[in-house]
């Protein structure tokens, strides 16, 4: 009996290790973080985005004008997400799925595309990685996040609200104008948005949640460019932002986020 219990401690366990959540600076980023006073990346905004569509309009409204260094990975392993459960801080995985940015002019704002699923008991880990590791003091967070059209509640016919559309939520803290409508009950955030929200609301960092709601589930550039609303809360952080992007970078994305979508699933 106790020789079962103490195997079946030790699968959990191993499964407990095989499902953490590793949060990978790159060499230089890891130096400078533990040679900190608080031992956190020091960094005014951080721009997350959940999804192949919120992940490509940042690619093609933001990564495509200036130079984006990549300063950082977050690597997990669950049902859904086959990867390297780790990497090192010194080669970081080029085909990573959740991927930070920073650029060289404006170092205080890092970039988070975030495109694989990350498990319900994986949610707290991947906040408290992630987020745990920023100073809080000034720091701003905005989430761009993708959803299904039919997972929106709503009492009046859905082509009341053709999509893609846009929803906000956001923490007490935050002061600044929204720029698309709260989002209604009894409609509720779920996944990495909400946990993300949560930590931040927990925590009293002002924080921001879009959500696009559209009837296409796979990337695609009308859905994209209906997160557009959300550029003017980071022009004025970047300075240099592609307003209206070519028809040949939209189409790039779009088919460079085909391929990691046709990759993972």
């Amino acid at each position: 009996q106790e020789e079962e219990e103490e195997e079946d401690a030790e699968i959990r366990r191993e499964v407990q290790k095989q499902r953490e959540v590793h949060l990978n600076w790159r060499s230089e980023i890891a130096e400078s973080i533990e040679s900190s006073s608080d031992k956190t990346f020091q960094c005014s905004d951080l721009v997350i985005a959940v999804g192949q569509n919120a992940s490509g309009f940042l690619s093609a409204f933001v990564l495509s004008t200036g130079n984006w260094d990549v300063v950082g990975t977050v690597t997990l392993w669950n049902e859904r997400t086959k990867g390297p459960s780790q990497v090192t801080n010194t080669q970081l995985p080029e085909e990573s799925r959740c991927v930070l940015y920073r650029q060289a002019a404006c170092p205080s704002v890092v970039i988070c595309q975030c495109t694989y699923y990350v498990a319900e008991d994986q949610l707290f880990q991947w906040t408290e990685k992630v987020l745990g590791s920023i100073q809080r003091r000034g720091l701003r967070v905005l989430v761009l996040s993708d959803c299904s059209v039919a997972e929106y509640k709503t009492s009046e016919c859905i082509t009341a609200s053709p999509s893609p559309f846009l929803r906000t939520l956001k923490t007490s803290e935050y002061r600044d104008a929204l720029r698309c409508p709260l989002m209604e009950q009894p409609n509720i955030l779920t996944g990495l948005p909400a946990a993300v929200l949560s930590h931040c609301q927990v925590h009293r960092i002002p924080a921001v949640v879009y959500q696009c709601y559209s009837d296409v589930a796979c990337p695609d550039s009308l859905t994209m460019e209906a997160y557009r609303p959300a550029l003017s809360c980071l022009s004025s952080k970047l300075g240099k932002v592609d307003y209206n992007p070519s028809t040949e970078v939209l189409r790039k994305v779009v088919r460079v986020s085909e391929a990691q979508s046709n990759l993972y699933t």
